[in-house]
């Protein structure tokens, strides 16, 4: 559909403030570590988090797969090739093949999970990060579906509060990939692009179940801290995620790849993130380049209005919706650009505070 409304765009060159990217993936696309950098630089990015540093991730027809590799191979090509740009998270032994039983002796797993994780802390990692698949696709050794508050794996999230170390952990997707996929649906041309997205079968939980164990799960574990992406996965509804908010003070939240359901409801989500500054913090989930940042840019600082929102994949072209920019205050944009992620993630502080200090800066002159 052609649009022919006239708008001012003032989308910034660089951010107005220090970034850290707290979710995106590298996808062990070592070749392209180099080209990253140029385009952190370019835009403000100070740091980039590869969530899945010990899994390679890649594009198949109709969505992704992936497999473990070592901790160690991001750390050779990424965060040791460009010190205090890339930290990682580690999957601990969750980078399991779906279509497996991800435990046979749970007792067995959970210790190897605990081994794994403590390596690959020691080594670097400044979290554990757990994919869609827990709850969605993983059973035990009986074919029973495997639950993230699954009373089984509790020695897992208590390891990580000793460890002092935060889970980000995606479950769910937005809410229509639970729905038919008929033309009615907003997700209609997702999916179709994305088959495996859609999760509307009957042998898949209900949306409703996967947010009753998430919620579940952060609740049981007052000591650890949970980072839900994604707005939690329901952006959709704002109101609930405020109560989950205010419910659990260890739950922080990222906007990633889900800037355009927010700038569909501009006004509420501007309150929302103004009200709950100290709980969100700067992500992206998208490859990185200089218009995809910038388009965050322009949603988060600007006033702009029907902005037309990369694909999830980063790509400019397919879109659902216009969408409108939110002109956040210099104080929220701070938190949510730099300052919340210092705040959560162990060690980060002492590795950007220098790049921090010479953006900040170089903006000021």
């Amino acid at each position: 559909m052609n649009c022919f409304l006239h708008q001012p765009d003032h989308t910034p060159l660089k951010a107005r403030f220090p970034v850290i990217d707290a979710h995106n993936h590298l996808w062990a696309n070592w070749a392209g570590v180099d080209q990253i950098v140029r385009v952190m630089d370019q835009v403000g990015v100070v740091a980039y988090c590869d969530l899945t540093a010990n899994l390679e991730l890649s594009w198949i027809k109709g969505g992704y797969a992936f497999k473990a590799q070592p901790f160690d191979h991001f750390l050779q090509h990424a965060a040791n090739r460009h010190p205090g740009r890339f930290y990682g998270f580690t999957m601990g032994l969750f980078a399991h093949p779906m279509h497996k039983p991800l435990f046979t002796d749970p007792t067995r797993f959970v210790q190897d999970c605990i081994d794994v994780l403590r390596d690959h802390v020691e080594k670097g990692a400044r979290g554990l990060k757990i994919l869609k698949e827990l709850g969605l696709h993983y059973v035990d050794a009986r074919g029973k579906r495997i639950f993230p508050d699954d009373r089984r794996l509790q020695p897992i999230w208590r390891e990580c509060a000793r460890l002092k170390i935060p889970v980000l952990i995606h479950q769910a997707d937005p809410y229509g990939f639970f729905q038919p996929v008929t033309g009615d649906n907003e997700h209609y041309t997702t999916l179709k692009k994305y088959p495996s997205w859609s999760f509307c079968d009957k042998r898949f939980p209900s949306f409703a179940t996967l947010q009753r164990h998430y919620r579940n799960l952060v609740k049981q574990n007052p000591d650890t801290t949970f980072l839900l992406p994604h707005v939690a996965n329901w952006p959709e509804n704002l109101k609930y995620i405020a109560d989950w908010l205010d419910e659990c003070p260890n739950a922080f939240i990222d906007f990633s790849a889900r800037c355009d359901e927010l700038g569909r409801q501009p006004y509420t989500a501007r309150d929302f993130l103004i009200r709950y500054q100290n709980r969100v913090y700067f992500g992206t989930d998208m490859p990185a380049s200089a218009a995809m940042y910038r388009f965050h840019f322009r949603f988060l600082e600007t006033f702009d209005e029907d902005i037309v929102p990369p694909d999830y994949d980063g790509t400019f072209g397919r879109y659902r919706w216009r969408i409108h920019g939110l002109g956040l205050p210099d104080g929220v944009l701070k938190k949510i650009y730099y300052q919340n992620a210092l705040k959560l993630v162990p060690g980060l502080r002492r590795d950007v505070s220098q790049r921090i200090k010479k953006h900040t800066e170089e903006r000021t002159t």
